[in-house]
C-alpha cells in the first residue's frame, strides 16, 4: 500500500501543479469578464439603452459574474494547496454551473443577433421622434450622434418628423462643427442640411454593435469550455486524493 502512495504521489503533484495554474487563468478570465462588463456599462450603455426596449441589466450580469469567478478563482487555488476531496468538488460544481451559464448566454447571443437591427431602427426611431434633450433615451441619442458623429436614423431629414424640430431645430449634438451651429440655423432645414453629418446612425450603430457581440460572444464561448479543463482536473485531482488518502501538508 505504501508503495502505491509512493507512486501516485507525483501524479496528485502533477495535478495540483497543473490545476492551480488553471485557478490562476480561471481567476483572469473572471478579472476580464469583470472588465468586459464596466466596459458594457460605461462605453456600451448608450448603445444598449436605446437598442434594448426595456432597461437591460447585461452589464451587471457580467461584472457579477466576474467578481463570483475571481473569489472561486482563489477558493479553488486553496482547495488545491489543502487538498480537501469536498472543496475540490464544490469547485468542479462551481465551474460547471459557470460552464452551463456560459454556453446558454453565449449561444442565446449568437442566435438573436440578427435580430438586433429590426429592434433598433424601431427604438431608436422612437427615440428621435420624441426627443426632448431631456430624458435618458434623448441623452443617449445625444452620446451616439458626438461619438459617431452621424444624424438621425437614415440621415438628418429622420429629425424633420421629431416633436423637437418645430421649435428647436435638430439637435446640437448633429453639428459637424459645435461653433458654427447657431440655433436659428438648426430651425432652418436648408442651412441646417450643409452643417450637420451626413450619415445616419442607423448603419453605424448596429455594425457596432454586431461587431462587438461579436468579440464579447468569442470570449464567452472562450471561457465556458475552458471550465472543462478544470472540472476534469478538480475531480480526478479529488478522486486521487479520496482512493489513496493522500493528506497534503
Amino acid at each position: 500500500m505504501a508503495s502505491r502512495r509512493m507512486e501516485t504521489k507525483p501524479v496528485i503533484t502533477c495535478l495540483k501543479s497543473l490545476l492551480i495554474v488553471y485557478s490562476f487563468v480561471f481567476w483572469i478570465t473572471g478579472a476580464i469578464l469583470l472588465a468586459v462588463g464596466l466596459w458594457g456599462k460605461f462605453i456600451l450603455g448608450p448603445y444598449i439603452s436605446l437598442i434594448a426596449e426595456n432597461s437591460t441589466n447585461a452589464p451587471y450580469v457580467l461584472i457579477g459574474t466576474g467578481t463570483t469567478i475571481i473569489v472561486f478563482g482563489l477558493f479553488g487555488c486553496f482547495a488545491t494547496c489543502r487538498g480537501s476531496p469536498w472543496m475540490l468538488k464544490l469547485y468542479a460544481m462551481f465551474l460547471s454551473l459557470v460552464f452551463l451559464s456560459e454556453l446558454v448566454a453565449g449561444i442565446s447571443g449568437f442566435v438573436f443577433r440578427h435580430e438586433i437591427k429590426g429592434t433598433f431602427l424601431r427604438t431608436y426611431n422612437e427615440a428621435v421622434l420624441n426627443y426632448d434633450a431631456k430624458d435618458e433615451k434623448s441623452i443617449a441619442v445625444d452620446n451616439v450622434q458626438r461619438s459617431l458623429r452621424c444624424c438621425g436614423v437614415m440621415n438628418y431629414t429622420s429629425w424633420f418628423s421629431s416633436v423637437y424640430f418645430p421649435t428647436n431645430g435638430i439637435p446640437p449634438s448633429c453639428c459637424a462643427t459645435k461653433s458654427d451651429c447657431h440655433p436659428a440655423d438648426m430651425r432652418n432645414a436648408t442651412i441646417a442640411a450643409g452643417k450637420v453629418y451626413q450619415q445616419g446612425c442607423y448603419e453605424l450603430v448596429t455594425s457596432f454593435i454586431e461587431t462587438n457581440m461579436g468579440i464579447i460572444a468569442g470570449v464567452t464561448f472562450g471561457i465556458a469550455f475552458s471550465q472543462l479543463i478544470g472540472m476534469l482536473l478538480a475531480c480526478c485531482l479529488s478522486r486521487f486524493i479520496t482512493a489513496n488518502q493522500y493528506e497534503m501538508v
